[in-house]
């Protein structure tokens, strides 16, 4: 979730990772429960031409897409999605970045995809025109609000004449859309881990690709059964994740304290309960010192946003900020990236929390 050449321009992603982190929030069934917008993954070929409802939209695909842009979004899930299935050919144009990640070699897999020459807007993805010129055969985006006319951006009617196909993850239906559908908007508040292995699963459909999609599902899912299979039973320590680089998201200039959702998730996966679960979707926003002093925390995790930043440094400062914390009295603590976020490396952060949770049980 990070927006392109994010250390100029970390204000500009204070909207969409506000809504992100209000994603989150809402209804705690975790990896139970899927956003139900794609149906399990199946290891059986693709049959074209092939059509379904993405966001209210009918998409149609005559065969694999070949010239794939990938709009930027503020979001790695996407593009990490596309390099983790092997669809890296596919990228006409990528225009999601982050810099740091929990997986150290996809930084370099990102840079090597093509960009296509494009250039952002004001608003920090790709303009109307300059898609329309490159004639990518599908345009991808993490949230609805990727084809807002208002922001710049090309509308999927546009496209659609353009004869180019457009497609949301579905998770994030609601996020940009004003008349999003109550369906829509549950899956919106509910996000999970599920909800990063439905996307794999659609791209496997997409671009027939379903045995690899199964393999790589099966895998992660694996990774994660793993982990809570070791913490079972176990108590669960009470972790906050704060992102000091994203504190322009909170009114009191605090580190950005995320709750909810998938951070949820990832946090029960590991053996932990989020330090503010329960809270409201304002929580990032609104979070004052006074809360964050006497909030119980056994395990802080540092969310790394830019490569100039010192996770170890900053947890110094909160330690020292927080001295009550049963946290900063054993200086407790993970460093974590975008792992946490909606994407394929949740399973990732899961085993890297646990360590810290659960060290050696």
């Amino acid at each position: 979730m990070n927006p392109c050449h994010a250390r100029r321009h970390l204000a500009a992603a204070l909207c969409v990772l506000t809504a992100l982190t209000a994603a989150g929030c809402g209804d705690r069934g975790g990896s139970e429960r899927g956003s139900a917008a794609v149906p399990a993954a199946a290891s059986t070929a693709s049959d074209y031409p092939l059509t379904f409802d993405n966001c209210g939209t009918k998409v149609t695909f005559q065969r694999p897409p070949q010239r794939v842009l990938i709009l930027n979004g503020t979001s790695v899930a996407e593009v990490e999605s596309f390099i983790m299935l092997g669809l890296d050919k596919s990228v006409l144009a990528n225009a999601q970045s982050y810099g740091v990640s929990d997986d150290p070699t996809m930084i370099g897999r990102i840079k090597a995809l093509p960009t296509g020459g494009l250039t952002m807007n004001k608003n920090f993805d790709v303009p109307a025109e300059q898609v329309l010129k490159l004639k990518p055969d599908l345009v991808v985006s993490t949230w609805s609000g990727g084809f807002d006319a208002k922001k710049g951006f090309a509308t999927r009617e546009q496209l659609a004449a353009a004869g180019i196909t457009s497609l949301v993850n579905p998770v994030n239906c609601a996020m940009g859309k004003p008349e999003a559908t109550e369906e829509e908007q549950r899956a919106y508040r509910n996000q999970s881990i599920n909800s990063s292995l439905e996307f794999i699963a659609l791209l496997g459909r997409v671009f027939d690709v379903q045995d690899r999609a199964v393999d790589l599902i099966g895998k992660l899912r694996a990774r994660i059964e793993t982990v809570r299979a070791r913490v079972a039973g176990r108590p669960a320590k009470k972790v906050l994740i704060a992102y000091p680089g994203m504190a322009m998201m909170n009114a009191n200039g605090l580190p950005a304290v995320m709750t909810g959702g998938i951070y949820d998730d990832v946090i029960k996966a590991a053996g932990g309960v989020n330090a503010f679960a329960g809270q409201s979707s304002d929580t990032t926003r609104t979070l004052n010192t006074e809360q964050l002093a006497t909030a119980q925390v056994d395990v802080l995790v540092v969310g790394q946003f830019t490569p100039d930043e010192r996770p170890e440094a900053e947890a110094a400062k909160l330690f020292a900020a927080y001295p009550h914390w049963a946290a900063s009295k054993s200086r407790t603590y993970a460093v974590v990236s975008d792992g946490v976020y909606l994407g394929p490396l949740n399973a990732v952060a899961v085993e890297k929390l646990s360590k810290v949770v659960h060290p050696g049980d």
